[in-house]
């Protein structure tokens, strides 16, 4: 494992200039450290910049101040190492699943026979493993989202972005994929950094939270979770925790929502 940091951000903000418009501060004076195969969740209010952050790591976006680094190189453009996957699967709806997760293989000019092996296997590895064959539509969002997975896996990520990918499913779901999330990266040994809203979603996941204030978002602070594995939403401390962070994040929504009221 690596001694550097798989994501070093030091200074960051973004601003937002239009012509004819005021500029918009998302983001100022973000200084952050997750380490190789840490699950670090980003937790704030809405229009904290928590997902133009993650663009940011990705390449996407540039940022107007500060320096982000990736295993020490500077972070200039998207890269095979940094996975992002979005709310929506956003699959090919033309493309077959294997075909969808061998896509970024095939720009990568490996071999068709190799691409279609490493597909299946990662399909496997997500429990879809017999559906190779089948199109998006033909599938639940779960399972969208389980494909959207094992294609940023197929690429081997050091670092796995997640922006809010369970939104949209109902409770019942969006618990089996918090389980499915932990076991792929129990297995893969990729960093994870995880975009949600969901206070109850950070603590069952996260070795470290990230809270962000309202706009422009800064790190209020970073809380370490250290309950053990599986984590029990009954436990105590699970409702401690819960509470802690409602109470963190109480004044920062009261002046996004004002805010946008504003606005």
């Amino acid at each position: 494992m690596s001694r550097l940091p798989a994501v070093s951000l030091r200074g960051v903000g973004k601003t937002w200039a239009s012509p004819g418009r005021s500029p918009v501060r998302a983001l100022a004076g973000i200084d952050l450290d997750i380490a190789a195969g840490e699950f670090v969740v980003f937790l704030g209010p809405s229009g904290c910049g928590k997902s133009t952050l993650l663009y940011m790591i990705a390449g996407l976006q540039a940022a107007s101040a500060g320096t982000l680094e990736a295993d020490g190189i500077p972070i200039t453009a998207p890269s095979a190492e940094r996975g992002l996957i979005f709310q929506e699967a956003a699959l090919f709806p033309w493309l077959t699943l294997v075909d969808n997760v061998a896509f970024g293989l095939s720009i990568a000019a490996v071999q068709p026979l190799k691409r279609r092996e490493i597909a299946a296997e990662m399909l496997r590895r997500v429990g879809l493993g017999d559906m190779l064959d089948k199109k998006p539509d033909e599938l639940s969002g779960g399972m969208r989202q389980r494909a959207a997975c094992a294609r940023a896996l197929a690429m081997r990520p050091r670092v796995l972005m997640m922006d809010e990918p369970f939104a949209a499913l109902d409770i019942q779901t969006r618990a089996k994929m918090q389980d499915f999330l932990l076991q792929i990266w129990r297995d893969s040994g990729a960093s994870i950094i995880l975009v949600t809203h969901s206070i109850d979603e950070a603590v069952a996941l996260a070795d470290r939270v990230v809270v962000f204030t309202a706009r422009p978002g800064r790190v209020k602070t970073i809380v370490p979770v250290d309950l053990p594995r599986p984590r029990n939403p009954r436990d105590p401390r699970f409702h401690a925790l819960r509470d802690h962070f409602q109470d963190l994040l109480a004044d920062e929504v009261d002046r996004a929502f004002l805010e946008q009221e504003a606005g």
